[in-house]
Formats: structure tokens, sequence, C-alpha cells
């Protein structure tokens, strides 16, 4: 069941790769619990309270709650799926109840320091120069995932009428529009990369290594670190963070929600009202500066 349920999420839910193997990771590491705790190798059947043991035992473990309440998440979808296969009658996760977790807000780099990495850094002319250069404004600028970013291709690219077309999560496709400047930067990387390798496919990857191959997440983990420990502040130093700047900023500006949420691509307007908590605290800060009475 456990087969017939990964093919699921995959096939017909068309979940990302990366949940799907770690909504497997989940279920098989809860199997594994079943089979030393209570000798019970089927989950199908499991029970309430072999649901429960786990969730405890992995609080004692010391497990984030966000990681618990992932695990929690799989295994109501497990069991919502057995259900509506008709092969249990009864959910047994009706009564499981998600962690508190505390509120984070995203972080996100300063806009001045933002300029710097777009103005004041040094990017060679060679190929990888100007690769890293695109990677750090391409990031900033549109606010793609960086999964996205890594199966971007040429094609994708259309500079006659300013937009990239981006297949997100669940393979919904979206537009984002280019500006001004990325398009002259983008047309500068493309006269580089056909210098480079002598030609250029429109089925080629946007973001390669020097030798042609489709670039890996480590590779852009590494650029954008490198980046950014040289202009900004920040704890976090991951591409994400630059997806979490391009909302941030938009905001700040007083640019609409709805709007932001399409270009980032969400389902819903939670997930972009998380940002909102970044520009109230700007707003804030103005208030209290320049009211009389703050």
């Amino acid at each position: 069941m456990i087969e017939s349920f990964i093919n699921f999420l995959e096939y017909e839910k068309r979940a990302s790769r990366h949940t799907v193997i770690a909504y497997e990771k989940d279920l098989e590491q809860f199997q594994e619990f079943c089979s030393i705790s209570f000798e019970k190798d089927d989950i199908t059947f499991a029970e309430h309270a072999e649901l429960r043991a786990w969730i405890i035992d992995l609080v004692e473990q010391n497990l984030s709650a966000t990681s618990i309440n992932r695990k929690i998440a799989t295994l109501r979808s497990f069991y919502k799926f057995l259900l509506r296969s008709g092969e249990i009658k009864k959910d047994p996760t009706y009564k499981l109840k998600a962690l508190k977790t505390p509120k984070r807000l995203p972080e996100f780099v300063q806009e001045e320091s933002i300029d710097k990495i777009m103005e004041a850094a040094i990017y060679e002319q060679d190929f990888d120069g100007q690769r890293d250069r695109m990677v750090m404004e391409f990031l900033y600028l549109t606010g793609v995932r960086l999964s996205e970013l890594l199966e971007l291709r040429w094609k994708d690219l259309n500079l006659h009428e300013d937009y990239v077309k981006v297949v997100g999560k669940r393979k919904k496709e979206r537009i984002i529009p280019i500006t001004t400047n990325l398009k002259k930067n983008i047309i500068s990387y493309k006269k580089v990369f056909e210098e480079t390798f002598h030609f250029l496919n429109e089925s080629d990857y946007f973001i390669v290594t020097n030798t042609r191959d489709p670039a890996y997440p480590m590779k852009i983990y590494r650029i954008v670190r490198h980046y950014l420990d040289l202009f900004a502040q920040t704890s976090k130093r991951s591409p994400h963070i630059l997806r979490h700047t391009f909302a941030t900023h938009l905001l700040n500006k007083g640019a609409d929600l709805n709007a932001v949420k399409d270009l980032l691509g969400h389902a819903n307007l939670a997930a972009t009202q998380v940002y909102t908590h970044n520009s109230m605290e700007k707003l804030k800060a103005v208030f209290e500066q320049a009211h009389p009475k703050a």
C-alpha cells in the first residue's frame, strides 16, 4: 500500500520529487517503528495509539516540531488515501494534532546589500563569472525557486516579449516578466555561452557548469553563499533567501499581495502573507519614528 500511495503522489497528484521522497521515507520510518515496537510489519491497519506512540518517540528524540508536523501530514495523506481506496473503514489520524511551532519570519537581504551584489560585485568576463552573475540576478529579479532555475531551458525565455515561462510545483506553469536590465545581461550571458560552447540549442539548460552539464543544487548554493558572504550580513545564505528578498522588497514598495502570490507561484494567499509580516515591521518602525504620539 505504501508503493500504491507513492505512485498516487507521483503520477496522479504530480507532487514534486522531493515531496515523494520525503513521504516515502516517513512511511518507511513509521513501518520500522511499528515492526520494532508492536511487531506489526503492515501499517495499513495501524491504530491511533500506535501513531501517537511514534509521535511521542519522535518528540523524545528532540526532533523539531516542524519535522514532526511534516511526518504527521504524511500519515494523514496516507490514511486518507487508504480510506478513499476502501482499504480501511476508519481514519486513525482523526485525533492527531499538530505540534505548536514558533512563528519565524522569513529572513531577507537588505536593499543596500542587494544593490552591492547587483552593481558593485566584480564578476569575471569569462563563462563562470557571467554565469554566476546570471544566477544571482535571476534568483533575485524573478523570485524563482532553486528547482525552477535548475530546470529552466533557453526555450523558456522570451526576449521579444520580455518574460520567462517557469514550471513550478505540481507542473504548474507561470509567466514572470523580465526587467530591461536583466534582459540586457541575459543577452550578454547568451553571447558568452555561445562563445564558450561554440553553439547554443534552445533545448539547452539555461544554467550549466563550465563543462556544459546541467547545474546541480550544490553548485548554485556555492555561488549564492560566495556573494552573500561578501556583501550581506545574513545568517542564512541559501538560494531561497533571494526568493524571500524578492517578495519582501516588492511588498515593501507597495506591490499588490495577489500579484506577488502569482509571481511566486503560490497556491493560495496564506503562503504569501508571511512576507507581509516583514513589511509590517518596516511600517511599525516608520510609524514609531515619524508619528508625534508614537
